[in-house]
Formats: C-alpha cells, sequence, structure tokens
C-alpha cells in the first residue's frame, strides 16, 4: 500500500511532506483500512513500528466525519486514547501537534492539575490523551466527560493491564455512552489478559499481527549478553561507553537500572568519570523529566540513566546502544527496554548484564534470543536449569559464570579483535562469531576494539 492510496486530507498530505513521510510502515498500511472504514480492531505490533500514525491520522478523519453533523455542539472529547505513562501520553500528543489539525490535550498524573483543567475547560478538544488515573480524577470532578467519545484508542494494552490498570480502564469505558463507539487496541503482545478485554469491549473486531503473537524482540536489534558478577558492573560498564565514544561521541546511549536509587547512583559514578549524564525516574518532577528528556533528544547530552519510565512511550529515532545494567524482572520489560534501539528500520545493540540473582530468567530470555537468531552465551544456557532447581543442579553444571582464568574487573577479558571480539579465556561475550575458550572471570579486558553487528 502507497500513502497516495488514501484520499488524505490536503493538511495531513503536506504534514506528512514536511515530515520527509513517504511510505506506510507494514502495521500502518494494513490498519488504515480498517480503522477507516469503522470496524473495530487489534493491532499487534513490535514498539518502534509505527502505531501512533496507525491510529492517529483514522481519528482525525472520524472527527472530521462527525463535525459535521454536530455543528455547534459539544459534550467531550471525539477521540480518547489511553495510555499507561505518561511519557508515551506526551509522545502521542507531540504527533498530534506536528499535524495541527485537531485540538488535543494530554493529561498525566505526576503534574500539577491546573493547567490541565484549564486546558479541557477553555481549548474544547477534540482529542484527549491521558493516563487512566488523571482521568478519572478529572471525571469524578466534573471536569471531563468521556459520555460524547466515539473513537476509542487503548495504546499498549499489555502494559496497562501489567501495571494494574484494568479497574480503571473498565471504569472509563463505563462512562462512554455512545453506542456507535469505534474501539482500536494496540498491544506488542497478546496475552490472556487482553484477550479477555477485547472480548469484552469490541464489536467483531479484525486482528492484525505484526510478527509472532508470542514475545519477540526487533530483529534489528544485536543483542550481547555478559554473565558477570555484580561487583563488576561498573568496570564494564566504564570499558563498553569508553569503546562507544571512540566509535563517535554522538551515539545516543540509555543505561536501564532497576531502582531509582540505583539510576543516582550509576549518574553519580558516570559524572565523576567525566561522561555528561543525564537521569529519568518516577521522583523527578515532571518538568525536571521534561527537560532531561529534551537534553537528550537534542544531543546536549547523549548518556541517559533511567528506570522503566523510559522503557516505553520514549521516541528516540537515533538511540545507538541500550545497556543494561540490571535485567528487569520480566522479559517483557527486557522486550521494551532494548526497542529503545533500532526503531524505524535502523540498527542497534542492546548490552545486558546478567548475574546469578536473574538466574530464574534464564530460560525465557533465551527464548526471546533464539526467536531473534541471537548468538547465545553458553554461560546463560548453563544457569537455565539454576534457575528452575537451584541445588543440585547447580552441582551438577558447575559454576556457569566461570573458573579460575581472569579474576574480576579487566583481567582475563577479551583478546583483541580489529573487526569484532570474541571470547578467549574471559567470562563475557562478544557478538561476532564467538570462539569460546576455557571458563573464567574474566571482564571487558585486553586490547580490542568494539564494532557491533550490521556495520558492514
Amino acid at each position: 500500500m502507497e500513502l497516495t492510496d488514501i484520499e488524505w486530507p490536503a493538511r495531513i498530505t503536506h504534514a506528512l511532506k514536511r515530515q520527509n513521510f513517504t511510505k506506510p510502515t507494514c502495521i500502518q498500511a494494513t490498519s488504515w483500512p480498517v480503522a477507516l472504514s469503522g470496524r473495530d480492531l487489534v493491532g499487534i505490533a513490535q514498539t518502534g513500528s509505527g502505531k501512533t500514525l496507525a491510529y492517529i491520522l483514522p481519528g482525525f478523519l472520524h472527527i472530521d466525519k462527525l463535525q459535521y453533523n454536530n455543528r455547534g455542539r459539544y459534550e467531550g472529547p471525539t477521540v480518547l486514547v489511553l495510555a499507561p505513562t505518561r511519557e508515551l501520553a506526551q509522545q502521542i500528543q507531540t504527533v498530534c501537534q506536528e499535524f495541527d489539525y485537531h485540538r488535543s490535550v494530554c493529561i498525566f498524573g505526576g503534574a500539577p492539575k491546573g493547567p490541565q483543567i484549564r486546558e479541557c475547560r477553555y481549548s474544547r478538544p477534540a482529542v484527549v490523551i491521558a493516563t487512566p488515573g488523571r482521568l478519572i480524577d478529572l471525571m469524578e470532578c466534573n471536569i471531563l466527560s468521556v459520555s460524547d467519545v466515539s473513537y476509542l484508542v487503548l495504546d499498549e494494552a499489555d502494559r496497562m493491564l501489567d501495571m494494574g490498570f484494568e479497574p480503571q480502564i473498565r471504569n472509563i469505558i463505563s462512562k462512554i455512552t455512545n453506542q456507535d463507539r469505534q474501539t482500536l487496541m494496540w498491544s506488542a503482545t497478546w496475552p490472556k489478559e487482553v484477550r479477555a478485554l477485547a472480548e469484552d469491549f469490541l464489536k467483531t473486531y479484525v486482528q492484525i499481527n505484526i510478527g509472532a503473537l508470542q514475545l519477540t524482540a526487533n530483529h534489528n536489534i544485536t543483542q550481547i549478553i555478559d554473565v558477570c558478577e555484580e561487583l563488576d558492573k561498573m568496570p564494564k560498564l566504564m570499558q563498553l561507553l569508553s569503546e562507544i565514544r571512540q566509535e563517535s561521541v554522538q551515539n545516543k546511549t540509555i543505561i536501564f537500572a532497576e531502582t531509582k536509587k540505583k539510576v543516582d547512583d550509576v549518574t553519580k559514578q558516570l559524572r565523576s568519570r567525566g561522561l555528561t549524564t543525564m537521569c529519568i525516574h518516577g521522583d523527578k518532577s515532571q518538568q525536571e523529566r521534561d527537560y532531561v528528556l529534551r537534553q537528550f533528544r537534542d544531543g546536549n547530552s547523549t548518556i541517559l540513566v533511567a528506570t522503566d519510565v523510559a522503557a516505553r512511550g520514549l521516541d528516540v529515532d537515533d538511540v545507538k546502544y541500550v545497556v543494561n545494567y540490571d535485567y528487569p524482572n520480566n522479559s517483557e520489560d527486557y522486550v521494551h527496554r532494548i526497542g529503545r534501539t533500532g526503531r524505524r528500520d535502523k540498527r542497534g545493540t542492546a548490552y545486558t548484564f546478567f548475574t546469578r540473582n536473574n538466574a530464574k530468567q534464564a530460560s525465557d530470555l533465551v527464548d526471546v534470543l533464539r526467536e531473534a537468531q541471537q548468538q547465545i552465551n553458553p554461560k546463560l544456557l548453563a544457569m537455565i536449569p539454576i534457575g528452575r532447581n537451584a541445588g543440585p543442579q547447580r552441582r551438577r553444571y558447575g559454576n556457569p559464570m566461570g573458573g579460575g582464568g581472569g579474576g574480576r574487573g579487566f583481567g582475563g577479558g577479551f583478546r583483541g579483535r580489529q573487526n569484532g571480539f570474541h571470547q578467549s579465556n574471559g567470562g563475557s561475550y562478544g557478538p561476532t562469531k564467538p570462539s569460546y575458550g576455557a571458563a573464567g572471570g574474566g571482564g571487558f579486558g585486553g586490547q580490542r576494539r568494539f564494532e557491533p553487528y550490521g556495520r558492514n
């Protein structure tokens, strides 16, 4: 399907040309005809595939159609988009504002209510993008009514359910009295909880799957798993960032840590070593978070340390590297974290530090790696029995972290190689045809040059 196959209004066409948009992505090409026909829709596609435009542009045309029949009447927004996080909600509004086609308002928690209330009261928005909690707050205060919504979007539905928003979602939908409502649900995965929600609120829907229904990672991302000790993480991170900067000081890198305290600690250590580093987590004010993201997008700071608040909704096309300093609690979050790179069909590289404490996640991680046809570190494979049965299997397979050669930090490590790196007797893992030798403690030692996949 080509962009010209649909007769878009001139203002939308001009906006698309300004953005050098020439060809729709797969999810856009398949979902636009369905959404424009008025049918309910379930779209399953990986992060970064262009889902926002897949539902926003048909939403604009939906508003155009209704406004001819409801001139002078305003009971509330026509289009409602529910999103799990404020970062994703703000990103969706940014897309709306780039078209400057219909008035939109973004409401989310963690920010003062006053400005959001004024926008809702005085701008009479046709489009409301909201996180569920703050939307319910404004509904209960009679600031905003959703009764007239006729185009409902549930974006990142799997994430909203993971975050416990199902009661709020059901509450909001129960207040929509428009019987002609069109509902579009978007998700990266298709678990039974998302299926149940679709069965409850969608009418004879069309389901579009781009890729597999099970958990999958973007195949444009090279995934490198470094099985290591907790104390080795910071030296390894410093060595990795040094090599990334040697390649180009403009390479944007996101480092994910599990807790707010860890984010602050990692940021402090990187800054003490002379690296310009910004950080973001839930305790930061909205004003500070907006400033940090703006600095990162503009390239004024190329290193961002974050909790999972940046795992979804952070749409920065030119992130080259993702580093999982801490492995997340589940593989779904892992897939969304690394999905911050490799967007819009670009190549990306994701590094993950994996320790004994993460052993119970080893099996799921190996499944993700296999599906993406990635090289798998044998030490990660050796941890799978430990995750299932720690005692006996540990004795059977020995110490998966490696034996005597190398020690902590940079002893052992990798042997130098011009076009990549491979394991000689260290405890880490590299992306180019690894040559596995004797097990060792290892780190990122030795003289070598970091070369990710996809550069040739």
